[in-house]
């Protein structure tokens, strides 16, 4: 198979003049593109990275962060990106863990870097006048012209992610040329891309849909659309000003697009195809996207940092939560709750945990120095996810939720989703998350915790469960109205700060 950069260099051979990377003033075609990378490549030698070498990157999604992340695959070199709001303790632990030999930051980071002191015994790479940075990126680039030239084989690594770390210390995700590869061109099958699409680069590249969406436009000659940061009215404006065909986001950015979109109307015709992962949508929101864009496809990925695709439904609105079927790189299982071995399957409609063939192209091989995390996750060639679900019988999966997440109350087993989504449906019900909180009597009662869109009081949302289909052991407890459901920087839903009585009451 080849590399990544081996497979950069296919688009600026095949269509040097196709629109590449945009990122306000800055638009560059493929060979332009090349061009920079090249001259990036011979700045990061210049500082002594090479083959094999953690460059830790503190970025937004600016062009910046696009050409770095290719010009480390021409390098060798396995691009290591953080979340740029990361606290100085994460870039402390992420600096050591990977042993990173030079970071890249911009002034949004500059703080959190400046007070790590593992990074400031790092050669120090600034953007835009970064405060505490030893080198300038933009004297990077005047290095000199380069002939582009891969340095890596498909089977040196990439990259390496970061989980989030909601449940304890993040984990290195390292990931080979080849699996990455191997999952860009599923994106770009299981999407239906064409050639030239275009797609809006929201996503942060340190996270694993964001870097998708960076590889699939390379191989298809698209177009990569950088937004640093994420607002409803910027993302609309540039869907309608730059003709976006494609969109891939998680649940929440599409919610927020559309409270917009309803405020203020533009032009969406030229998105043709939708897709979300991250976290289910819940059935409410689904009919709003479909209703809004109509697109060709709509559908729902769900995959991981570690295995990048599971199932995959490209008609997201034909059996609302469903996640579909295997990808075609994947084998997955859904196994009983208790399971120690893969073999202990589930059965039909049985909730349990979702696992996947370690052997699938794009399936990682294991932990960055974390033996105690792969003997938890990692049994007899499978992948245990720690996503609760069930297959029914028409082989579709539905994913339930956590592991972690799921409540026992009096003794029954009950996952949030399905009561989320029955309660997404009702009109006064802006956003809405289910969690436990203990209880002296069930162990754990179901609580929704509730975002307003008008006013209305439990017992309606209580009488509306009652006259839905969910079982009444599922139904919540208590209803608890919050100003806002509290998230991750990618729009996951932290139950746990909810149980935990972390939230602002409206």
């Amino acid at each position: 198979m080849l590399d990544l950069g081996r497979t950069f260099l296919q688009v600026v051979e095949r269509s040097s003049r196709a629109p590449a990377l945009l990122d306000a003033d800055v638009r560059l075609d493929y060979g332009q593109w090349a061009a920079q990378i090249g001259r990036l490549v011979v700045g990061l030698r210049s500082m002594g990275l090479g083959r094999g070498d953690h460059l830790l990157v503190v970025l937004q999604n600016r062009w910046q962060m696009a050409t770095l992340h290719w010009a480390c695959q021409f390098l060798g070199v396995v691009v290591t990106p953080l979340n740029w709001r990361a606290k100085p303790e994460e870039i402390e632990y992420c600096a050591l863990d990977a042993q990173a030999r030079a970071i890249v930051f911009e002034p949004a980071s500059a703080q959190a870097v400046a007070c790590s002191e593992a990074a400031q015994r790092l050669p120090r790479i600034g953007l835009s006048g970064a405060e505490g940075a030893s080198a300038r990126f933009e004297d990077l680039l005047e290095m000199g012209p380069a002939e582009l030239v891969p340095q890596a084989s498909a089977d040196d690594l990439s990259l390496m992610l970061y989980t989030s770390g909601t449940t304890g210390r993040p984990k290195g995700v390292p990931r080979r040329h080849r699996q990455e590869r191997a999952a860009a061109l599923a994106h770009v099958a299981q999407n239906l891309y064409r050639r030239g699409e275009r797609t809006l680069g929201v996503m942060p590249l340190y996270h694993t849909m964001g870097v998708r969406s960076l590889l699939a436009m390379a191989l298809i000659d698209g177009l990569f659309v950088c937004m640093p940061r994420f607002h409803s009215e910027d993302a609309l404006d540039c869907i309608e000003r730059e003709c976006i065909s494609c969109l891939y986001l998680v649940p929440t950015l599409y919610h927020d697009m559309l409270g917009c979109q309803e405020r203020q109307p533009r032009e969406l015709a030229s998105v043709r195809k939708v897709g979300f992962a991250g976290a289910p949508m819940p059935d409410a929101l689904l009919q709003r996207v479909q209703a809004v864009f109509r697109p060709e496809l709509f559908v729902n990925h769900y995959g991981s940092s570690e295995v990048y695709t599971f199932t995959v439904d490209q008609d997201a609105v034909r059996k609302a939560g469903s996640a579909g079927r295997s990808g075609i790189n994947t084998r997955i299982r859904v196994v009983r709750l208790d399971a120690a071995s893969p073999h202990q399957l589930a059965a039909v409609r049985e909730e349990g945990q979702i696992i996947a063939d370690l052997a699938g192209d794009e399936a990682f091989e294991g932990y960055w120095n974390r033996p105690e995390a792969d003997a938890k996750a990692l049994r007899e060639g499978w992948y245990f996810t720690g996503d609760t679900g069930y297959f029914d019988e028409d082989g579709d999966l539905f994913v339930t939720g956590r592991v972690d997440d799921m409540i026992i109350s009096g003794g029954e087993n009950i996952s949030p989703v399905d009561i989320e989504s029955i309660l997404s449906l009702h009109p006064g019900v802006e956003e809405v998350a289910v969690a436990g909180v203990k209880d002296d009597r069930w162990g754990q009662r179901v609580v929704a915790f509730v975002k307003r869109k008008q006013a209305v009081e439990a017992q309606a949302l209580d009488e509306h469960c009652v006259h839905s289909d969910l079982a009444n052991f599922k139904r919540p407890r208590e209803y608890v109205f919050v100003r806002e459901i509290p998230k991750s920087p990618v729009g996951k839903i932290l139950r746990r700060k909810l149980s935990a009585g972390e939230f602002e009451a409206d």
